[in-house]
């Protein structure tokens, strides 16, 4: 091998197997996520303002992984086949676990939750035909507004209680879950409309890919 193939050689990314692919530090995190799906549901369902409060913020921590581990992932170069289906895996685990959790505690409109899994479902789905057909549909402006409506829709409806806050030279009495519902249904409203915009992304995209077709051929 002359000295030439040999640094071409040391240049190319080392190829990593499945098992190390999935225990890098982004994908432990987000493992960490599901890990603590349990926990924050133990903590809600108990109702009290003291466990709310605790839930909360086991919530809000594994929230703060999702925006570490893809940070990390795309720092160090560590995007993975692993990782692409789990942290998206996660994200919805979390929300729609302590909705449906919710609904029985009677903190959420059942009606707002079906939309919600309905969209997540049928986009899940409609992605994975993209995929097939080798269309790749990326999350737009609507799809992101949504999730992060939900993320903070679900901390404020887990803290359920009017809670005093401290306002200049006022104390305001906030009730979290009115806040949170009047944001899962913005993020409803989001939902909805983003998946119109993914629906028309993937038939543009389709037909695109069948006019090149047409006219290679």
């Amino acid at each position: 091998m002359s000295d030439g193939s040999v640094e071409r050689a040391a240049r190319l990314p080392k190829s990593r197997g499945l098992k190390e692919d999935a225990f890098n530090l982004p994908n432990i995190l987000t493992m960490f996520r599901i890990v603590m799906i349990p926990v924050v549901m133990y903590l809600l369902q108990e109702g009290t303002p003291v466990m709310n409060y605790w839930a909360g913020w086991v919530y809000t921590a594994a929230t703060i992984t999702d925006a570490l581990d893809g940070y990390l992932a795309r720092k160090r170069g560590l995007v993975s086949v692993v990782g692409k289906f789990l942290d998206p895996l996660a994200d919805k685990l979390l929300v729609m676990a302590t909705l449906v959790l919710m609904v029985g505690m009677g903190r959420v409109p059942a009606w707002m939750v079906v939309v919600i899994l309905a969209r997540e479902l049928s986009i899940s789905m409609l992605r994975m035909i993209a995929s097939s057909e080798g269309v790749v549909i990326a999350a737009g402006e609507g799809g992101k507004a949504k999730t992060a409506l939900q993320m903070v829709a679900v901390l404020f409806l887990m803290l359920h209680h009017r809670y005093p806050i401290d306002f200049w030279f006022a104390e305001l009495w906030v009730d979290f879950n009115v806040a949170g519902l009047w944001l899962l249904l913005l993020s409803v409203f989001f939902a909805i409309t983003s998946a119109g915009e993914y629906v028309k992304l993937f038939v543009d995209a389709v037909d695109a890919k069948d006019r090149r077709l047409t006219s290679s051929t």
